[in-house]
């Protein structure tokens, strides 16, 4: 008897994904449909795994778009709608009605009313849906119940042949006229389609039991039996083998499918010869018991891996949870708890999916907690809109005060105070760009306008300034020689030149038409020797700052000039911070592009931060020499 041949594997579990129906199970069953009527929970759709093949951008739908394809499934047959259609669209629907509620829900609360007391309008689109996924449930309800009716006839028509073949094996006395007949009727229930589960079983064992005992019991053409033996054994044995290749199949779920279809051919073919009928079952059980086990082992550690992320998740939400930016007042605070906030979504990314049940609930929690900060984060810089609008204010005040001492001859009197204003001027904030320029160069020319007055007046330093000019050139000589010097050794040189440079620094001012010839030939012999020693740019670039600072000293408009144009340049680079941290804070959606534009961002956001560094170090070495 072969009825132990029975494939006792299981039905392909469904693959656990956020935008995808759970596939049909392995069996001879109908395909099944969801028949919930409740709306579907709220759900993000970037969150959701899409297959490779599924992720090209899509243009998103809106509800009477849905409507209509909706309209248009409801008007197939039963057999043409998928579910996995049916389940999208009610997915993308109510995402589109619960975003509608929620931003209803806020204008509510917005205008004064408390959450609680929130009443939604009714939506007649969303009735219509009702209706239409109703009509498909009922098309879907009669194409199962078609689908069941026919495995039952198949049923029916396969017992009967069962209960025929049986009555033929008992009439010994015509066994060979009988055995065509027997033959026409194996194929006709191999032709039979599927037969309800439950019922599968018996039926088979019953069939099997009855073609054995009419090959084992009756006394029929014996050649003909061990050649229809013969050809069974065969195509067994290429089952076997077959079997034994999904071994090494890496992809547990395809070996596990495929299986399955081994074992429907394994019933399909008749009996093999009894010396070997248990020995050649009892390797195909054994390999398929093997990877039944792979299978269920699988499914087993995913569900562990699944867990651990549910953990980790959680983790993250508590953490993002507990982070206070309720007291937020300054750019770097706000800079700083963005970093946290971007850290943590970027920490989400790397985690796996968690459970169906939890995954979509915990994106949903993580994801209002960040939604949150950023709506804060825009709010507060929409009220530094104010802010900088006072700091204009303050700003034309010292215009206006400056314009009223500009033609005073009070020297002393009015530099002091002009530079008090100027001063008191650099603690003003920022204003908004497009008045920055104007009342800058508004405020300078009063101050300009004073201080080349004053200089007009005061031209008691002209030999000292000759004198410093004789001293700079007799720098520029030695830092000539040590250039021209073949063998010089590099430590030595280096030094020598940081101690003219310091030198340098020391010396006074120069007569005015002479400071920026002076300066260019300084400039490039110190070039010159940076090159050839490679000296560190930057710190070249900084000492040239430094040089030109020493040419501006005393100049207090120049400085003034110098410093408010890197507080431009200095506000400008944080904005573009400010703006990529923000994009980088709604870059959540999960594609094939999404990696590669954050690492873009993050290196022109350090190189920002670096230039922001440097102007830091600028704009402090300008404040010493006020």
């Amino acid at each position: 008897m072969e009825q132990r041949e029975m494939s006792s594997a299981t039905p392909v579990e469904a693959c656990d994904t956020a935008n995808t129906l759970e596939p049909v199970a392995a069996t001879v069953t109908a395909e099944t449909m969801k028949t919930d009527s409740d709306p579907a929970p709220e759900q993000n759709v970037s969150e959701s795994p899409e297959p490779a093949e599924k992720s090209e951008t899509r243009k998103p739908l809106d509800k009477n778009e849905l409507i209509v394809r909706l309209e248009e499934l409801s008007a197939l047959d039963g057999s043409e709608i998928a579910n996995e259609d049916v389940a999208r669209i009610k997915q993308l629907f109510y995402q589109l009605h619960n975003e509608e509620l929620r931003l209803a829900r806020e204008a509510f609360v917005e205008a004064g009313g408390e959450a609680e007391a929130f009443v939604a309008e009714p939506d007649p689109l969303e009735e219509k849906a009702k209706a239409l996924f109703q009509t498909i449930r009922e098309k879907k309800a009669v194409h199962r119940a078609a689908i069941e009716a026919q495995l039952q006839a198949n049923y029916d028509a396969k017992k009967e042949i069962v209960d025929k073949l049986r009555e033929m094996s008992a009439d010994t006395d015509n066994v060979n006229r009988l055995f065509p007949e027997v033959r026409e009727l194996q194929a006709r229930f191999k032709e039979l389609g599927d037969v309800p589960q439950p019922l599968a079983g018996d039926l088979w064992k019953n069939y099997q039991e009855a073609v054995e005992q009419f090959y084992d019991q009756l006394k029929i053409n014996k050649e003909l039996r061990d050649y229809d033996f013969k050809k069974n054994l065969t195509e067994k044995e290429a089952l076997v083998a077959e079997a034994e290749k999904l071994r090494s199949e890496e992809d547990v779920i395809v070996a596990f499918k495929h299986l399955q279809e081994l074992h429907e051919q394994w019933r399909a073919i008749g009996p093999v010869p009894k010396e070997v009928r248990e020995e050649i079952w009892s390797r195909f059980k054994g390999i398929s018991a093997e990877i039944n086990k792979r299978y269920q082992d699988f499914f087993v550690e995913r569900k562990a891996r699944e867990r651990e992320n549910e953990d980790a998740k959680t983790a993250l939400c508590e953490k993002v949870e507990a982070l206070d930016f309720s007291k937020l007042s300054t750019y770097a605070a706000w800079d700083a708890m963005t970093k946290e906030f971007l850290t943590a979504q970027e920490d989400w990314r790397k985690l796996g999916y968690a459970s169906r049940k939890a995954n979509n609930a915990l994106f949903a929690r993580f994801r209002g907690v960040c939604d949150k900060f950023f709506a804060a984060k825009a709010a507060f810089f929409k009220e530094m809109k104010d802010v900088l609008a006072a700091n204009l204010e303050r700003k034309i005040a010292l215009c206006e005060r400056a314009e009223a001492l500009k033609d005073s001859t009070d020297w002393r009197a009015t530099a002091d105070e002009l530079t008090a204003m100027q001063k008191e001027w650099k603690t003003i904030g920022s204003v908004a760009k497009k008045h920055s320029d104007q009342v800058w160069n508004r405020f300078l020319a009063a101050c300009d306008y004073f201080f080349e007055q004053k200089k007009k007046n005061t031209s008691g330093t002209r030999r000292n300034e000759r004198a410093n000019l004789e001293q700079k050139q007799e720098i520029i000589d030695k830092l000539k020689a040590i250039a021209a010097d073949a063998d010089a050794d590099r430590d030595t040189t280096i030094k020598a030149v940081k101690d003219l440079q310091a030198e340098w620094q020391s010396v006074g001012h120069v007569p005015f038409a002479e400071k920026d010839k002076i300066y260019d030939a300084y400039r490039a012999v110190v070039n010159g020797i940076y090159e050839r020693f490679d000296i560190s740019r930057r710190g070249a670039r900084m000492e040239s700052f430094e040089n030109s600072l020493s040419g501006m000293e005393g100049d207090h408009g120049r400085l003034i000039r110098e410093r408010e144009r890197l507080l431009r340049v200095y506000e400008q680079r944080r904005s573009e911070i400010m703006t990529y941290e923000n994009n980088m804070g709604f870059l959540s959606a999960k594609s094939k592009n999404a990696d590669s534009m954050l690492r873009d961002m993050q290196r022109r956001m350090q190189r920002l931060k670096d230039d922001l560094a440097d102007l830091e170090v600028k704009i402090k070495a300008i404040d010493s020499r006020l």
